[in-house]
């Protein structure tokens, strides 16, 4: 099992910049908190996907570095401050995701669609992209978020239906399929990710590509799983090679994916605009 290079290259006066502008406007970046391998490079290219609703997440998904516990009261400015601090980036497409807020009786539906439309009057120019917990299930706090009208909803399953359980304890395979299947009756552009190296088999990754674009997904990510430095984190099983995402690609394509964007060091936001445009 070979391990993939992990270094990146810096442009430090750029990444400097971004952090300065997040630690000033006071908002959280799921790069940062959850030890993205990207990081850097989306930095320097003043790209950041924003975490809305604190940094603690009220679910232990096993893959995750973000802290776990009892989260925050909802600030009420947030989603002007996001809105500012995208207007400031001049961000042509802006992602936004959150923490799993449990807590809170809509799980945070209603504050996403407050952000969406702060950056709708904001940034009137850019596209919006976000990528949700699944509500429980619940579809009306998704028809909430929709209603705002995202140009991209997303919603990871992260891992095939077997592992699911163990991966994400909280969490639902066939619940998060009905979460997406329930967005694309909206019309809106539906995307989703897997992580490998989890403990799957490629036959299991396959179907669960095909359950992917059965529920109407057409955006599609792939990326290799790395280990955050957790005592919960589970261990990387396996680290797969350049020539299994070339053929996940070739093979979701042919499923009836309008893109798949598969690789070592793929995330589900990241290099978002340039998926977005295929």
């Amino acid at each position: 099992m070979q391990k993939p290079d992990l270094k990146r290259k810096l442009r430090l006066s750029e990444l400097h910049e971004v952090k300065k502008l997040l630690r000033t406007s006071c908002l959280h970046t799921v790069c940062e908190e959850a030890m993205c391998p990207n990081i850097q490079e989306c930095f320097a290219k003043r790209t950041a996907t924003f975490m809305i609703m604190g940094d603690v997440c009220t679910r232990n998904c096993r893959f995750c570095n973000v802290k776990t516990g009892e989260a925050a009261p909802l600030d009420a400015d947030e989603p002007l401050r996001i809105a500012e601090a995208a207007h400031k980036m001049k961000l042509k497409h802006i992602v936004i995701t959150s923490v799993t807020r449990d807590d809170l009786l809509d799980g945070g539906a209603g504050h996403f669609k407050k952000v969406i439309e702060a950056l709708k009057k904001k940034c009137s120019g850019s596209t919006i992209e976000v990528l949700t917990p699944d509500f429980k299930g619940s579809q009306p706090d998704l028809a909430t978020v929709l209603s705002a009208k995202p140009d991209v909803f997303n919603h990871n399953i992260e891992t095939v239906k077997r592992l699911s359980p163990t991966i994400r304890p909280k969490a639902d395979y066939s619940r998060s399929l009905s979460v997406l299947k329930f967005a694309a009756k909206s019309g809106i552009k539906i995307k989703s990710g897997i992580i490998v190296g989890l403990g799957e088999t490629e036959q299991e990754i396959k179907e669960t590509m095909k359950d992917l674009v059965d529920s109407g997904v057409r955006i599609l990510t792939i990326g290799q799983y790395f280990a955050p430095p957790s005592e919960r984190a589970i261990k990387v099983q396996k680290f797969y090679d350049e020539k299994f995402f070339n053929d996940a690609k070739e093979y979701g394509l042919a499923l009836g994916f309008d893109y798949v964007f598969a690789g070592v060091y793929v995330r589900s936001s990241y290099m978002a605009e340039e998926v977005f445009k295929g």
